[in-house]
């Protein structure tokens, strides 16, 4: 019998891991459900305020006018930054990768306007997209871009498109 490293992968790119010492096989399964039954109840819990809030914010200020498809489109792209190593690895720091001076990332981040949501109903809403895309309640609408801008503009990006979702073309 020897060491037994055991780790489950949570919904938010988070893993738990721990570290069995010899024991008899039977134990060593307790164990192990044990561990995957608190994965399971971390999984279920509030997601980290913070991380909803920045979300939230980036789906309200670029996609509030998109409905809950929009936002969710928007949620994907940051979520898809979060996991590619090119982009910060935490919701937060993606969205405000850059400063609050331009060039940044979302432009309304480094707009010099207040970043603070004025549509009660609008907000509620991106906090609830939010919610559920950190749950990881609902697949990716733009099937893995990184990128997006509104189709009032050409930026003239030689980017693949994955995805055409309300006035946003999604690049990968």
């Amino acid at each position: 019998m020897g060491l037994y490293c055991v780790q489950v992968h949570l919904p938010r790119m988070q893993f738990v891991s721990l570290t069995l010492p010899p024991m008899p096989q039977s134990i060593r399964a307790l164990c192990i459900f044990c561990l995957a039954t608190f994965a399971v109840n971390t999984a279920q819990a509030q997601p980290d305020p913070q991380a909803q809030h920045c979300l939230a914010l980036v789906m309200y200020w670029e996609a509030r006018g998109e409905g809950e498809k929009g936002m969710y489109a928007v949620g994907s792209v940051v979520m898809n930054r979060v996991k590619d190593k090119r982009f910060p690895g935490s919701i937060c720091a993606v969205v405000k990768q850059g400063g609050e001076t331009a060039p940044c990332q979302f432009s309304w981040w480094c707009d010099g306007k207040s970043d603070r949501p004025t549509n009660k109903r609008s907000w509620a809403r991106a906090m609830h997209v939010a919610e559920q895309v950190l749950r990881g309640r609902r697949s990716d609408p733009t099937r893995g871009a990184l990128f997006f801008h509104s189709t009032s503009v050409n930026p003239g990006w030689r980017l693949k498109r994955s995805a055409r979702v309300g006035d946003h073309i999604f690049y990968r």
